[in-house]
């Protein structure tokens, strides 16, 4: 665990710090409605925010155009002193000159002292991937009977069929299913809506699942939710309730520590090495931006290695 070094203590009642909390929340607002940023991700920033004013005002900074230069870069590292991952500290460093950015732009100050700052190197950091065999064995495995097996069976096969993130499962909708055009209408972040395609035993246990009787007989419990995964009571399905559930699967079969996000990671691997198109995966996964496709070019390189020197006479 990161250890907490900075000796301010974020008060919101506290004067000092309320024109710093004042402009985040102006800026939080601001990315809400410029680019339909999710709740999560609005929450997030504001957390991270509010770690770098707590650091500031134990400096002695009071005002967000008393900040410097010098100020930023002690920030960055007392967040390596405090022990967070390069990914984390790039993630915080971004927000604090996202936030200088937006003051300058709406002239709420004049100068802005992240201008020159760099973010840190992010490693390359490869994904988790399973290989084929382990998806197999996950999703080949005995889930019992009953309309939760059922359930079950049909949330892994869509997670790692359809590259769906946990969040957009359990926002699917019944009308978001389209098996006469053999695609799934997804909502994903910043509200993004896509079109990716189902088939082959993701839409043989999706199909059995929601009109096979186990949807109805768990729905007859609730109030009618048009959620595709309901709960023992009716209700729409929670995130923490489709990890849980998929770490147990992984569980079942040998797999520790198996999450949601894994089962994507796999999707995306298994695709690019089958052939398909970068672009194609990055239409499927959601990602607005190619770069975030591309670190699957690198587990694909990484397969193709291992390929070799199993291939290879003299590798």
């Amino acid at each position: 665990m990161p250890k907490e070094s900075f000796i301010y203590s974020l008060d919101d009642t506290d004067a000092a710090a309320r024109p710093f909390l004042q402009y985040a929340r102006d800026y939080v607002a601001h990315l809400g409605v410029e680019r339909g940023s999710s709740r999560l991700t609005l929450a997030a920033y504001e957390s991270d925010l509010r770690d770098y004013f707590a650091f500031l005002l134990g400096r002695g900074v009071l005002a967000p155009c008393d900040v410097s230069r010098a100020d930023i870069v002690a920030y960055e590292s007392d967040l390596v002193e405090r022990g967070y991952a390069a990914s984390t500290i790039s993630r915080r460093v971004s927000a604090v000159k996202g936030f200088h950015r937006f003051l300058v732009s709406d002239e709420l100050v004049q100068t802005n002292p992240a201008e020159s700052i760099s973010l840190p190197q992010r490693p390359d950091r490869l994904p988790d991937a399973l290989s084929v065999n382990q998806i197999n064995a996950l999703l080949d495995q005995p889930f019992g009977k009953g309309p939760r097996a059922q359930r079950d069976k049909a949330m892994l096969e869509i997670l790692y069929g359809c590259g769906l993130r946990a969040s957009e499962l359990v926002g699917l909708d019944m009308g978001c299913i389209d098996f006469d055009g053999g695609v799934v209408r997804v909502l994903g972040k910043g509200s993004r809506e896509r079109f990716v395609p189902i088939s082959g035993t993701a839409e043989t246990a999706l199909k059995a699942y929601a009109y096979g009787g186990s949807r109805a007989e768990l729905s007859m419990k609730g109030k009618g939710s048009p959620a595709v995964f309901l709960n023992a009571r009716g209700a729409r399905m929670t995130r923490q309730a489709v990890h849980r559930i998929v770490a147990h699967a992984g569980e079942a079969v040998g797999i520790a520590d198996l999450h949601p996000h894994m089962l994507r990671h796999s999707f995306a691997t298994h695709m690019l090495e089958g052939g398909a198109d970068l672009r194609a995966i990055q239409e499927m996964l959601g990602h607005s931006d190619i770069s975030t496709t591309q670190i699957y070019t690198h587990v694909s390189r990484a397969h193709i290695r291992e390929e070799y020197l199993l291939a290879h006479p003299r590798a």
